[in-house]
């Protein structure tokens, strides 16, 4: 197989740079007879950090063949790296190594309380054995979710068990994010120093400066809880409506105001069909955030902050090659020049 070589204006920095697939891997060392696919705007391969692929349905175990579906969806639209925060089901070992589909981490199946969450999905321990329960699957996979909270007027998870979970998580040398819609919630999470929060409706913007410092990360998933507004407000009157309008339209103003005051924002889609990555891009550029930090956000940021460089000696080739820069124009995403996955051509 020929080496693949892109150059252009690199992202973040828009520095000139010149990358050969040595295998899985760049390199700046020019390869003698190198295939030149591309050249413009190059930007590290995207990344959807709050996606659920592999059930059609709410409920319905891991399918196979909807997973290989649902994984095509995202590396079709440039997405060579997610991050699954729950699976209805432990997944196949080709799972993130499967050349027609992203990289991928996972949490394994989502950890809640009794009587919480989807029927047919999670697993419920007793509450006492729930660190335990979530430090062993980070062991397993590097991450583990636990659901602190749910519907509304449901019990919160009591903060000393999740923060025991957080250290035992970190003992095992893996990461805990948990799913929190409520302002109850997201004071829990932060108090117990989870590595990061899903969603963060209704959390409090006074504990945006503790989350940055301390290193709790945001995936405010703001495209699918925005867009569910209309069918909401049509939804009968009462405190369970009145807490997801109120929530979902101050969602925006957090999610900007996360990134102000200096909270790693990650990019989610938490929603099908697949492959919507640039919906959440665009969703947090109209909330407010800068084009850079947004791309950021599903993108070298991102790739950092889960473990994966950008466009660097020795980093995963993996890369968007781009007509514009993408900062001053989101258009230029939907049609890229090139797409490369682990030093291949996919698009």
């Amino acid at each position: 197989m020929s080496v693949l070589r892109i150059r252009g204006f690199g992202l973040p920095e828009a520095e000139p740079i010149d990358l050969y697939a040595d295998g899985d891997r760049w390199t700046t060392d020019p390869v003698p007879g190198a295939e030149l696919v591309a050249e413009g705007w190059l930007l590290p391969g995207l990344v959807d950090a709050h996606t659920h692929p592999g059930a059609e349905k709410l409920g319905e175990p891991l399918d196979d063949t909807t997973l290989r579906d649902d994984l095509r969806a995202h590396l079709a639209a440039g997405v060579t790296l997610i991050r699954s925060p729950g699976l209805s089901g432990e997944p196949p070992d080709w799972f993130g190594r499967d050349e027609d589909g992203p990289r991928a981490l996972h949490a394994g199946e989502w950890i809640a309380q009794p009587g919480q969450f989807f029927p047919g999905w999670g697993r419920r321990p007793d509450p006492a054995d729930l660190p335990r329960t979530a430090a062993e699957q980070a062991a397993r996979t590097g991450w583990a979710k636990v659901v602190i909270d749910w519907q509304y007027g449901d019990d919160v998870l009591p903060v000393d068990i999740l923060r025991e979970a957080v250290t035992r998580v970190h003992a095992a040398g893996g990461r805990l994010a948990v799913h929190s819609q409520h302002a109850a919630g997201g004071a829990v999470a932060v108090e117990a120093g989870v590595d990061s929060i899903e969603h963060g409706m209704c959390l409090d913007p006074e504990l945006l400066p503790r989350m940055a410092a301390q290193g709790t990360a945001l995936t405010p998933t703001l495209s699918v809880i925005t867009s569910s507004l209309a069918r909401k407000r049509q939804s009968p009157d009462g405190p369970a409506k009145d807490w997801y309008v109120s929530g979902a339209t101050a969602h925006p103003n957090l999610t900007a105001a996360a990134v102000e005051a200096g909270v790693t924002v990650l990019a989610g889609t938490d929603s099908r069909p697949h492959g919507r990555i640039t919906d959440e891009i665009r969703a947090l550029v109209a909330a407010g955030v800068p084009p850079h930090e947004a791309l950021a956000a599903a993108s070298w940021m991102a790739r950092s902050y889960l473990g994966f460089a950008g466009l660097a000696d020795g980093a995963p080739a993996d890369a968007l090659v781009l007509d514009t820069d993408p900062r001053l124009d989101l258009s230029t995403l939907a049609r890229p020049r090139a797409v490369i996955a682990r030093g291949r051509r996919v698009a």
